[in-house]
């Protein structure tokens, strides 16, 4: 469902809205149970790994690029933005030109993921976006 936004308040966008401001975003995703992918590789690795996207946000010229995944959510809005209004909306310049707002899963427990036997880590270190400690499991298929 392809939408032409043109308004930066305008509430359907609400998912997106000063993506930099790191403690509006985290209450944001844990209050809503979303999660935000920024760019197509990123878009489709979410999606493959099975996770259900609520919106996208992407400027037209990007719009062919992801026609394939779109196309398998027909029913998801894909909020069509100029350039210049996906950088108003989020507060930083997408350079990677689209965005999708998923649901948060939780994908597997702790138990499942050692019922695989392979190899898992829990590494404690900054997060990327914010620079503070989080936690972050890695799992990997023993050799």
């Amino acid at each position: 469902m392809r939408l032409s936004i043109t308004d930066a308040t305008d509430p359907r966008l609400a998912d997106y809205v000063h993506l930099r401001d790191a403690s509006l975003r985290r209450h944001l995703e844990s209050e809503q149970g979303l999660f935000i992918a920024e760019g197509a590789k990123v878009i489709r690795r979410a999606i493959g790994a099975g996770y259900r996207p609520r919106s996208f946000l992407l400027a037209e010229r990007w719009l062919a690029g992801l026609c394939d995944v779109l196309s398998r959510w027909p029913d998801v809005p894909v909020y069509l933005v100029t350039e210049d209004l996906a950088e108003r909306v989020t507060g930083f310049h997408v350079h990677r030109g689209a965005l999708a707002s998923l649901h948060r899963e939780q994908r597997h427990s702790v138990t499942e993921l050692l019922a695989l036997q392979r190899l898992v880590v829990l590494e404690d270190g900054p997060d990327w976006s914010t620079g503070l400690a989080r936690p972050r499991w890695w799992a990997r298929r023993a050799s």
